[in-house]
């Protein structure tokens, strides 16, 4: 077996699996002083080889040889002496203070090479006895060089070879425990303050020994350089690298908040290993070595690379907020390498980025993807939570300056803020990314919200619906102003939206009044309404259940969503009154014109006591109850007239239909109808729009009307038809009003 196979360096293994550490070479050092199995192992294999090797050399030699050198000894002892005083005054390393009393003693001690075999050179360099090894070596190679160049091994090259590769070999063992040396000193609580003296004092008289570093070596090493530092620096590198690895990390199925906690822990041992260096390695060394930037420099690599691993795994929202939160407000801050207590040696200002750029953008963008999906499952949630809490509950929402109350506004804009401040802190495109991602999410939220709603309710008649449709528009005007305040977001699409949906929520209100109130409006006019079976309040306390809640809603939509119900309730009541019921004597329409004023006191008082102030509706059921119940025809006229003037659209040409000249005995051009006296024509009106009204004809035994849908609202007067032959009859005019007052057949007839 060689030589050089019996001095391989060994493997160092005692440090404890990282659960992250890749798989690759471990740094191949020789073994720590604090290992007696391994160095005993070490020493046994190497004793081995060099009994080999020396009973080679001995049979190879003759004594003859021995004698014929022993004239030369003394001259090569004085020529291969180590340093001059001289080199080594020129050469002496500079230390701090509380360590000169160490060094004094390494350096004053006069350390001359001897000539040593192989093996008890190794076993001072596992003694760490740097110094006196590195001698020796050193007397090795200047003997070995000496004879190179008197040409001694012209005839026996192998012997040259073989002792150019002890010497490269033991130079080796001697950089393995300098690399040991170096990883392990911030293994131990305490630094072994002598042994990195000495390291330092060994790498001075390394370079001082081998000062030509230009210059290009041979083949056989002999003399080069042997660039320690570079070694050293390496070694710092490593002890980072292996410093970083071991931090604990579990596995996500262990632990939830896995990155949190490592990049915590990671935060905690190397800020540690930071201030050891800062208050006990670097004494050790000269000033020159720039240890600390040097060790700082050597952890900012590990860690860079050691994120870039993790940055490659598949990372959550969570995940991905604390990694680039730790990079972007952690690492350089007073947390971690800004702490007071690591300045001033510790220095970020010259530190690369810490991801490359690649890097960051990829997770940002890893980021704003999980954002949108984190706040699409938020939404989520509060739709859930408004539906399982609140509609199936039938929780009615809370009151607070008297408007009804829904923290939908608040959870929304409570979102949005969390994320852009959280977002902001990493950096000021992330705020503005996140917060176009909230509000595009929004709009598609606020649609999917009404129409949840409006799906859930129309299949419900729960007592919950008019209140949370208050709440919602009462929320969505907040949100609207708050997104403007708060955010200084641009809301012009989501009033859009918004404005569109607030149009659903007042039609579904509507339809749902109008389911209410028709069976009772239908109940106008019948035999039992006539003789006041039904209470004469029951209209007015089915539509209070709607309007009551809408002077909590916020103005001016509550005030307008009055004003349509106040004024669908009118309209309809009229319509009812002017549909052909049944034949009415003058004693019945007396008891229709009671009823009429009595329904209609109790419904305005109701709708204004509730806000409504729709002032001009107030006397139309009157008028036209007035009109019913009168007997004689100078006070119908005189009725209408006030009518009239109540609501000035109602035309002149309409008064002056019910002069007799023109009524003189007329006849309807109807299957039905037969002549009738102009008087027992009796006007009645319909309610279109705001103060607009159509006058119709009432007949005692049914109502006559013909209208002429057309789509324009305001109503016009076309001309004034006599229908003559077999007496001739004068008609209303046709009138053009909106179609949608009548809902979708405006069109009656007598029957």
């Amino acid at each position: 077996m060689s030589i050089k196979m019996k001095l391989s360096p060994i493997t160092v293994a005692s440090e404890p699996a990282s659960p992250t550490k890749s798989e690759g070479k471990e740094m191949e050092v020789a073994p720590e002083l604090g290992s007696p199995t391994l160095h005993g192992e070490n020493i046994g294999l190497l004793e081995r080889g060099l009994k080999t090797m020396l009973s080679i050399r001995k049979s190879k030699q003759s004594l003859k040889k021995e004698k014929k050198q022993e004239g030369t000894g003394t001259l090569r002892k004085k020529r291969l002496s180590f340093l001059s005083s001289k080199n080594y005054e020129e050469n002496k390393t500079t230390v701090p203070n509380d360590l000169e009393e160490v060094v004094d003693t390494i350096e004053t001690e006069p350390i001359e090479g001897k000539p040593l075999s192989v093996m008890e050179i190794n076993e001072l360099i596992q003694k760490q006895k740097l110094l006196e090894a590195f001698a020796s070596i050193k007397y090795m190679e200047d003997e070995t060089i000496a004879e190179r160049d008197a040409d001694k091994y012209k005839d026996n090259p192998q012997e040259f070879v073989r002792k150019t590769k002890d010497v490269d070999l033991l130079y080796n063992s001697i950089k393995d425990m300098i690399q040991s040396i170096v990883v392990g000193t911030l293994e131990h609580p305490t630094i072994e303050e002598a042994t990195l003296a000495s390291l330092v004092t060994l790498i001075a008289r390394e370079e001082a020994a081998h000062p030509n570093a230009g210059s290009t070596p041979g083949s056989d090493l002999l003399g080069s350089p042997r660039r320690w530092r570079e070694e050293w620096r390496e070694a710092i590198n490593e002890s980072a690298r292996k410093r970083v690895l071991r931090v604990p990390l579990a596995s996500k199925e262990e632990e939830s908040s896995w990155l949190d906690i490592h990049l915590c822990f990671l935060q905690k041992h190397l800020s540690e290993d930071l201030l050891k260096i800062k208050l006990s390695v670097k004494k050790c060394y000269p000033e020159e070595y720039q240890v600390c930037d040097i060790y700082v420099e050597a952890f900012h690599k590990a860690i860079a690379s050691h994120l870039q691993d993790l940055s490659q795994r598949v990372l959550e929202f969570n995940e991905l907020y604390s990694l680039l939160d730790w990079v972007a407000n952690t690492y350089r801050s007073e947390l971690f390498l800004g702490h007071p207590d690591l300045k001033p040696e510790v220095k970020t200002e010259n530190l690369s980025l810490l991801l490359t750029p690649a890097d960051w953008d990829r997770l940002k963008n890893d980021y704003i993807t999980s954002v949108k999906g984190k706040i699409k499952s938020y939404f989520g949630n509060i739709l859930r939570l408004e539906v399982t809490e609140k509609w199936e509950k039938e929780v009615h929402p809370e009151v607070e300056d008297n408007l009804y109350h829904s923290s939908l506004s608040f959870d929304i804009q409570t979102i949005i803020g969390e994320h852009m401040k959280i977002s902001g802190a990493i950096s000021k495109s992330l705020k503005a990314k996140t917060l176009e991602l909230c509000l595009a999410e929004l709009h598609e939220f606020i649609p999917r919200f009404g129409e949840e709603f409006m799906e859930w309710h129309a299949a419900r008649d729960s007592p919950v619906f008019v209140p949370y449709f208050a709440a919602y528009i009462n929320s969505f005007h907040h949100l609207v102003s708050g997104l403007e305040t708060v955010f200084n977001v641009n809301t012009e699409e989501l009033q859009k939206i918004l404005a569109s949906l607030t149009k659903n929520f007042r039609n579904m209100f509507l339809n749902k009044l109008r389911t209410k109130t028709q069976p009772l409006l239908k109940k106008i006019l019948t035999k039992d309404w006539i003789l006041a079976t039904e209470k004469p309040d029951s209209l007015a306390a089915v539509v209070s259940q709607f309007s009551k809640h809408l002077q909590h809603t916020r103005q001016p939509l509550g005030q307008e969503l009055l004003r349509h119900v106040h004024k669908y309730v009118v309209r309809e009541y009229i319509v009812q009154v002017i549909k052909p019921r049944r034949k009415m004597n003058r004693e019945t329409r007396q008891q229709v014109s009671e009823r009429m004023s009595q329904e209609a006191k109790i419904l305005n008082k109701v709708l204004i006591d509730q806000g409504s102030d729709s002032d001009w509706l107030l006397p139309a059921l009157h008028h036209i109850a007035n009109i019913i119940g009168e007997k004689k025809k100078d006070r119908i006229k005189e009725h209408v007239k006030e009518l009239s003037q109540d609501y000035p659209d109602i035309s002149k040409l309409h008064q002056e239909a019910t002069a007799p000249t023109d009524l003189e005995a007329c006849s309807y051009p109807s299957p039905t109808t037969g002549c009738t006296a102009w008087w027992h024509y009796i006007p009645a009106a319909v309610l279109l729009k705001e103060n607009k009204f159509i006058l119709f004809y009432l007949k005692p035994s049914y109502f006559c009307s013909f209208i002429h849908y057309h789509g324009d609202i305001a109503p016009t007067v076309q001309s004034h038809h006599v229908v003559s032959g077999g007496g001739g009859c004068c008609l209303p005019p046709p009138l053009e009003f909106e179609p949608s007052a009548f809902g979708p057949d405006p069109q009656f007839w007598c029957s």
